[in-house]
């Protein structure tokens, strides 16, 4: 009696696999077609090309006035050079390297150089507004005043890294005290810190500096 009642549900059995084999070809036909015809995803549109380099005439006024007159006229052009081709550089919010300490991912700051640059024109306006001349043409002790006036507000008793430098005044000077010339400048001999030499020179004293002509400085 059992064995006739299992015989007898074979052919349900069978139907209902057959049913659900179909319902199943039917809705992964459905949901194909519904794929083929779903919107394509949006691509982000692109973002506004960043804006490079600074107005020339005045970032050289200002950093003939607060880089060291030491460096010569052409020290002071080639480091203004590296501090713009810094800026331009410089990828704003990027990833930051993973330091010691620390697993979670953090990320660089915004890009610094359009409040520089800010800060450039207005240097310009204070100039003009307080000596009657731009600030490209003025003289030195006059750019030395205009600057008093805009850093008035800084407080610290040291450089901030140039990334974090809050006026262009101090981004330009403190971009340069971090280089190798600031280095070898302060010790009178050539050490280059964070520069490869070879072993042959490893063991060898620094060269001193050749001495500057700083009679041909750069001041407007």
């Amino acid at each position: 009696m059992q064995r006739d009642r299992e015989s007898s549900d074979v052919p349900a059995r069978r139907r209902f696999l057959k049913t659900a084999g179909v319902l199943a070809v039917g809705t992964a036909t459905v949901a194909g077609t519904a794929c083929d015809v779903k919107e394509p995803a949006k691509v982000d549109e692109p973002t506004a090309a960043r804006r490079m380099g600074f107005d020339r005439s005045l970032l050289d006024a200002l950093a003939a006035t607060v880089l060291p007159a030491s460096l010569g006229a052409d020290g002071v052009r080639a480091a203004t050079d590296r501090f713009v081709r810094w800026a331009d550089g410089y990828e704003p919010v990027a990833e930051e390297m993973h330091g010691y300490g620390y697993a979670d991912v953090r990320y660089l700051p915004p890009d610094p150089a359009p409040a520089w640059r800010a800060q450039l024109d207005a240097l310009d306006m204070l100039s003009r507004k307080t000596h009657r001349v731009p600030f490209a043409s003025a003289e030195p002790e006059q750019r030395i005043a205009v600057l008093d006036a805009a850093l008035r507000g800084e407080r610290g008793d040291r450089l901030p890294a140039p990334l974090n430098a809050r006026h262009i005044a101090l981004a330009v000077l403190a971009h340069w005290c971090a280089s190798p010339d600031a280095w070898n400048l302060a010790y009178g001999a050539r050490i280059s810190p964070l520069t490869c030499r070879s072993l042959d020179e490893a063991t060898r004293a620094p060269l001193p500096l050749a001495p500057v002509d700083t009679t041909t400085r750069r001041t407007s």
